[in-house]
C-alpha cells in the first residue's frame, strides 16, 4: 500500500485525521490527544481536500453519501465486511447478526464484529451504523458518545427523528 499523507479536520465530534494518497483515502480516525498532531501540508492531495469538503457537507446535513475512493489493507473476509458496511444506507442501522447473515453465515458474527472494529476509515465506511441485535449501542473505537452522535445526526437528517437512543 502506498504511504499515506495526512491532514486534519476539526469536526463537531472532535479532530479527525485524514490519511490519503492521490488515488484513495486510507484512513479517517479520531484524534484523542491534540498534542500528537503533526502538520505536513505539502503532501496533501486534491482527494484529501475533497474528503474534507465532503465531511463538512456531511456534518452540515448536506451529504448522505461519500464519493471518494477508499482502500484498506485486509484479508478477503475483512474487505468483504468493509464492503458490506458501505452498503448500509444513511440514516439506517443493522445488527451484527444482520451483518453476518449478509456475509452468508450467521456463525461469522464475532469475526464480522471484530473486523467492524478494525475499520480504519470512520464515517465514510460507516461502521457506526452497526448495532446490537437488541438495538443497543455496542462498541465503537471512536467512543460510544460519538457513535450515538453520528446515528442521531443521520436519523435527524434522514427521518426528522430527534433521538434514536
Amino acid at each position: 500500500m502506498s504511504e499515506l499523507n495526512y491532514t486534519y479536520y476539526e469536526s463537531p465530534i472532535g479532530m479527525l485525521k485524514i490519511g490519503g494518497t492521490k488515488n484513495f483515502i486510507g484512513e479517517l480516525s479520531f484524534v484523542e490527544n491534540k498534542d500528537q498532531l503533526t502538520y505536513e501540508e505539502s503532501g496533501i492531495t486534491e482527494l484529501m481536500h475533497q474528503c474534507t469538503e465532503q465531511l463538512i457537507e456531511y456534518f452540515h446535513g448536506k451529504r448522505k453519501n461519500f464519493e471518494l475512493p477508499v482502500h484498506q489493507q485486509g484479508t478477503l473476509f475483512q474487505v468483504k465486511v468493509w464492503g458490506e458496511l458501505m452498503g448500509i444506507d444513511y440514516g439506517r442501522t443493522i445488527s451484527y447478526m444482520d451483518l453476518a447473515k449478509k456475509l452468508g453465515d450467521p456463525k461469522v458474527i464475532r469475526a464480522a464484529a471484530s473486523t467492524n472494529g478494525k475499520n480504519k476509515i470512520a464515517i465514510i465506511v460507516p461502521c457506526h451504523r452497526v448495532i446490537g441485535s437488541d438495538r443497543s449501542l455496542i462498541g465503537y473505537s471512536g467512543g460510544m458518545w460519538r457513535k450515538k452522535w453520528l446515528l442521531q445526526h443521520e436519523f435527524k437528517i434522514a427521518h426528522g427523528v430527534q433521538t434514536l437512543f
